[in-house]
């Protein structure tokens, strides 16, 4: 999406405006256009020049806020002026520049209010020369009047500038209203003198009556004030972004030839070599070559606690180095940081449009023409119903000056900007406006297993030794890691490094092992100390040894548990088993729990087998558990899930891109993955699962800002018009002078910013106001494993298979056969079974498996 600032613009008449011409031009296939930021987002393949030149068109000026196209040293080189660019861009300039206006405008205001109304109503006393003197009394309040609409002349340029160009705006309005309340005011002046001329001062008396010059000028005043209002709660609403934008580090200690030399942060290329010493900001991302420290990296992810950092961990820009001195790599620079892309989704979010905007969009483009054409009816009506002209008169400025399509046109991106700026500060970012509405409206969460509920790294669980063994020994269950991981050592399995990082944790010492064989799919050889050591699972060890009923039953309760049970033994006896597995986060039950309080469907989706699969789902405490689901898989799965309701899909974004795609919302965890940020509609910079009910509620509570705002917006209007068109007059006698419906113009706008300001005091991990979703009236259907009728299965009987990495590799070579449209495989049973939508010969599928390094001992 290229990105454009847009001036002259004052209401959502004219930001609709705008995006009416742009949209027009050849080649551009989206336009949206922000009042709140005044930029401008359009994609498609249309020229810069061609965009300017629509704009300006339409009576508005344009600028390209970046190049599109810069190579990466460029990006790099120009990051930091891009950076100072965008934050002179958020500096509120337009409030100083309206306080000024209206302080003037005041001097003259009070003056003209003590001449037409101290005096005329309450008696106050004037100089001597104007004591009888009407007309003197008419040409002090002209020209004070005048002198406040110089001052405040940009309403009328950019008034009539819009209805010359046929797109009338909220200025148009109120130079309305104001050149009316004047000419009117001019006309009696003229009408008094000649009055004065004859002798008549009975209507001299009765023109100073028809004065409203100071309605005139009031109503600039009031709508200044108004303004300056909305202008400096509008920049509250940015302040989030303001303060990710000064995060950014502005100089960088890198080591060039062997020597330390402080230079731009902007010079720095990928590859550099810097350093960072305790209390300093990390400069750019970057890789830990040297040294170790702990990080706070709550200016990302708003967690205070810091991280723990040693060679080979990643760092990010703008957050702290707390404690040592690190020497880093510089992997990512400039437009490429971590930080930036957080800016850039903020920005991007910004410049986007709410689906439920496009009701204000509708009427905020007829809305002005609509106004002006009730006010001359109004005024037309009051005269054929008898009223004076300055009556009549009255009833229309009113009209015009208290209708607001400000306040429409604000309702909705106020309340996204600080949505998005609360989710930046905790950790959370909607890459779209839409994002951040449709979240809040997701009626079943679908969580990928690995890395999303669980931790994704196996670890050492349970370690039961056969006491038996270790008669001799204090520390049975140490002595049993010291032998695993001595044995353990030299593999690569994902399960030998969860035992080595157990002995590494217990400080257990390991010895070198010799005559190490890896026997594939079933289990590891080596000599310790002169006996041979076995390793592996329960079919392969007990080949050998004699395994106790009693530590059979261990294994099964440990598989039951979704564990993967290894065994160990020394020559001719079994020393015990380690159990391994992926264990669940310690947030993953809480947030579970929240997201069904919130009425939301949770449904867990993993490759693994159906047992292991549903322990974790019973601990994590989801509706429904899908197992047998490779990467490939899911995304057919999100399909079918979408047939009942609204679909969150959220995943890490390596390999569930797919199903992140194709799920209505995508919510990738963890922001370590470009693959993460391009495929999902929502990104978590924080590991954790929590975030996504946090995301789901801040969703939902702007949702029902943005609903509070179009109510209060629409609600003045069809209240206010009415009521300042005379409409209750002859019943109730109310009628609206057209200075407080000015008042209320000004107010309107304030309220619905004001109102959008207290989401920041939304508590987004609080789940005591948490209410349930609207319930989804779509028929259930059966689980995607089970809704196509089997049409012929055949079993498998597999030797060699120790875990579920086994299973996986044995399953994704099953189910890339054209005629086999399932694979349910498990170590444990030692079984697939497999689900056939054509003929295939069982030597067809065993040839398959043990080109994986399994063995086939039967087909059933």
């Amino acid at each position: 999406m290229k990105q454009y600032t847009v001036t002259g613009m004052s209401c959502a008449a004219c930001s609709a405006r705008v995006e009416k011409a742009v949209s027009k031009v050849d080649g551009v296939t989206s336009c949206s256009v922000s009042l709140l930021t005044n930029s401008m987002g359009v994609e498609g393949s249309a020229t810069d020049a061609q965009i300017v030149e629509a704009v300006e068109q339409a009576g508005y000026g344009a600028s390209p806020k970046g190049t599109a196209t810069e190579s990466e040293n460029d990006k790099a080189n120009n990051s930091l002026e891009q950076l100072k660019a965008a934050q002179d861009a958020l500096v509120d300039r337009e409030t100083p520049k309206l306080r000024n206006r209206l302080i003037a405008s005041l001097i003259f205001l009070v003056v003209l209010m003590y001449f037409s109304m101290g005096h005329m109503m309450w008696g106050w006393p004037l100089p001597e020369f104007f004591n009888g003197n009407h007309v003197a009394m008419g040409l002090l309040q002209l020209l004070l009047t005048v002198a406040v609409m110089v001052i405040n002349q940009k309403f009328f340029i950019s008034g009539f500038k819009g209805l010359i160009h046929g797109a009338p705006n909220m200025d148009t309005l109120v130079a309305l209203g104001s050149a009316a309340s004047f000419g009117y005011s001019v006309y009696a002046l003229f009408a008094m003198t000649a009055a004065q001329v004859n002798g008549d001062m009975d209507a001299v008396m009765s023109y100073m009556h028809e004065f409203y010059f100071e309605s005139a000028a009031m109503i600039l005043a009031l709508i200044t004030v108004g303004k300056m209002l909305e202008a400096h709660s509008k920049g509250k609403t940015t302040d989030a972004l303001k303060s990710l934008m000064q995060l950014a580090p502005k100089t960088a200690t890198v080591v060039r030839d062997g020597v330390e030399q402080e230079i731009s942060v902007d010079a720095v290329k990928k590859g550099d070599i810097f350093v960072v010493r305790p209390g300093e900001n990390i400069p750019v991302d970057g890789e830990i070559i040297d040294g170790t420290t702990a990080v706070n990296e709550s200016a990302l992810t708003g967690e205070s606690i810091p991280v723990d950092k040693q060679p080979k961990d990643a760092v990010s820009a703008a957050t702290v180095n707390q404690s040592g001195f690190i020497k880093c790599r510089a992997t990512r620079v400039g437009e490429d940081t971590t930080l930036s892309q957080i800016i850039q989704m903020v920005s991007d979010a910004a410049a986007t449009k709410a689906p439920i905007a496009k009701i204000a969009d509708r009427v905020s483009g007829v809305f002005v023409p609509a106004v002006i054409t009730i006010a001359i009816i109004t005024i037309i009506a009051w005269l054929i119903a008898g009223e004076t002209v300055g009556f009549a008169l009255a009833r229309g400025i009113s009209v015009l000056v208290i209708s607001c399509p400000c306040a429409l046109g604000l309702a909705t991106p106020v309340a996204i900007m600080v949505g998005n700026g609360k989710g930046a500060k905790s950790g959370i970012l909607f890459k779209t406006a839409a994002s951040l509405e449709a979240t809040g409206r997701t009626q079943i969460v679908a969580l990928d297993k690995t890395g999303t509920i669980t931790s994704g790294e196996p670890k050492v669980t349970d370690i039961v030794p056969d006491e038996t063994f270790f008669e001799e020994t204090g520390n049975h269950a140490g002595a049993l890691l010291a032998i695993a991981a001595s044995v353990e050592a030299k593999s690569e399995h994902p399960l030998a490094k969860a035992i080595m990082e157990r002995a590494k944790t217990d400080e257990i010492a390991v010895a070198e092992v010799t005559d190490f064989s890896a026997v594939v799919g079933n289990g590891l050889t080596a000599i310790l100390a002169g006996k041979m050591i076995k390793a592996g699972n329960l079919a392969f060890v007990s080949k050998f040894v004699k395994v106790s009923d009693d530590m059979r039953a261990k294994a099964v309760e440990f598989s039951k548990e979704g564990k993967t049970p290894l065994f160990f033994a020394a020559d001719d006896r079994l020393c015990g088993i380690i159990a391994v597995a992926d264990t669940i986060k310690e947030d993953s039950p809480e947030a579970v729990r929240q997201l069904k309080n919130m009425g939301i469907r949770v449904v867990m989706l993993t490759g693994d087998n159906e047992q292991t699969a549903n322990a974790i789902g019973k601990q994590a405490g989801v509706d429904e558990v899908i197992a047998g689901v490779l990467p490939d898989g899911k995304e057919a799965v999100i399909r079918k899930l979408k047939k009942q309701g609204r679909v969150a899909m959220v995943g890490d974004g390596i390999n569930d891109a797919p199903a992140l795609t194709r799920a209505d919302m995508g919510i990738a965890i963890g922001a370590g993955s470009d693959v993460a940020i391009d495929a999902a509609d929502v990104v978590l910079m924080k590991s954790r699962l929590i975030d996504v009910p946090a995301a789901v509620r801040l969703s939902r509570a702007t949702l029902t800002n943005i609903h509070e705002n179009l109510f209060w917006a629409f609600f003045y209007n069809v209240i206010g018009i009415p009521l300042a068109a005379g409409l209750w007059y002859p019943l109730l006698g109310w009628k609206l002078n057209p200075m407080f419906g000015a008042a209320a113009m000004s107010l309107s706008s304030f309220c619905v910013v004001t109102n959008a300001l207290r989401l920041n005091l939304c508590r987004v991990y609080d789940p005591k106001h948490d209410r349930k979703a609207t319930p989804d009236r779509k028929n259930k259907t059966n689980k995607p494993n089970e809704s196509e009728e089997k049409s012929m299965t055949k079993t498998m009987n597999i030797e060699g298979m120790m875990c579920g990495h086994c299973e996986a590799r044995v399953k994704k070579a099953l189910e890339a056969l054209d005629a086999v449209s399932e694979a349910v495989v498990s170590h444990e049973s030692g079984t697939a079974v497999v689900t056939l939508s054509s003929d295939i010969s069982d030597e067809k599928l065993k040839e398959t498996v043990e080109a994986e390094d399994y063995k086939v001992t039967s087909i059933q």
